[in-house]
């Protein structure tokens, strides 16, 4: 026997957003504070770790990278190669491990949502505002390696300053994939299998350590639909003071990821919190 409800709204109807996101947002941004430069350090850690071991360590080695540009091949430093990828692979990182752990917290652990939505705030808000904290939050990392970046003289191309920008939707692309998981797991364990199957494969095929050029084809033409991959081709011109090839189709990628994984996200969510 059929028990649901005729006119019950479907979960994959269209998001019900309102300016309610606001408040849930700041109130993320203010418990943060209390562990901001913790938080900052553990972020720009690891990625400056690799910058040094891999970009001096390995760039002594490697020497000079040939990138493809609308001009032509051109050689870049390897240490100015592995920067441009992996500010990328860090606002991926930042994003996903705040849209997968703290949010996971807040949602299931701490049961924060749940004291959220007995104010006027729907769940369509908070899930909204978790995205936007998580893309910032990734925006605050890459800030910070940016900084260092300059200060190693990697690159001081002046269009690092659209670089800005186009990172902080890297963080959102991700942190809308994240929370699709996010609405998935049972307990933390469950995110192991989105880095190990997902991600980590991803860095390696997204031409952040190595050129995609020395991919076989068929793996080459996977790899351009990859949400990374797209984020590398607008990012790393700009560190090589280039403008991007075909910047439309990139941008229209990662929109693609944002737009159908948020829908995806808050559908799932929906449906965990109807049960």
């Amino acid at each position: 026997m059929n028990t649901a409800t005729p006119n019950a709204p479907s979960h994959f109807a269209p998001p019900r957003l309102s300016w309610r996101w606001w408040p849930v947002f700041l109130r993320n941004l203010l418990v943060w504070r209390k562990l901001a430069i913790p938080s900052l350090v553990g972020n720009i850690a690891e990625p400056l770790m690799w910058l040094i071991a891999f970009g001096y360590g390995m760039g002594a080695l490697v020497g000079e990278v040939n990138v493809g540009t609308p001009q032509g091949s051109v050689a870049v430093p390897y240490i100015l190669f592995l920067a441009s990828g992996s500010i990328c692979m860090s606002a991926m990182n930042a994003a996903t491990f705040e849209a997968l752990y703290s949010a996971f917290s807040r949602m299931h652990v701490q049961k924060t949502w749940d004291g959220i939505m007995n104010a006027p705030v729907s769940l369509d808000d908070v899930v909204l505002a978790e995205m936007l904290w998580a893309g910032f939050k990734a925006l605050f990392s890459v800030t910070a390696i940016l900084v260092v970046m300059l200060a190693l003289g990697i690159s001081h191309s002046p269009k690092l300053l659209l670089a800005w920008p186009v990172l902080l939707g890297v963080g959102i692309t991700f942190s809308c994939i994240a929370l699709v998981f996010n609405a998935l797991a049972k307990g933390y364990d469950f995110f192991t299998y989105y880095f190990t199957l997902f991600l980590t494969p991803m860095m390696f095929l997204s031409g952040v350590f190595f050129p995609r050029e020395q991919l076989p084809g068929v793996v080459r033409q996977i790899s351009d639909w990859l949400p990374l991959t797209n984020a590398v081709e607008l990012v790393r011109p700009l560190f090589m003071d280039q403008w991007p090839s075909q910047p439309g189709l990139h941008a229209a990628v990662l929109l693609a990821y944002t737009v159908g994984a948020f829908w995806l996200a808050l559908a799932l969510t929906r449906k965990r919190f109807a049960r």
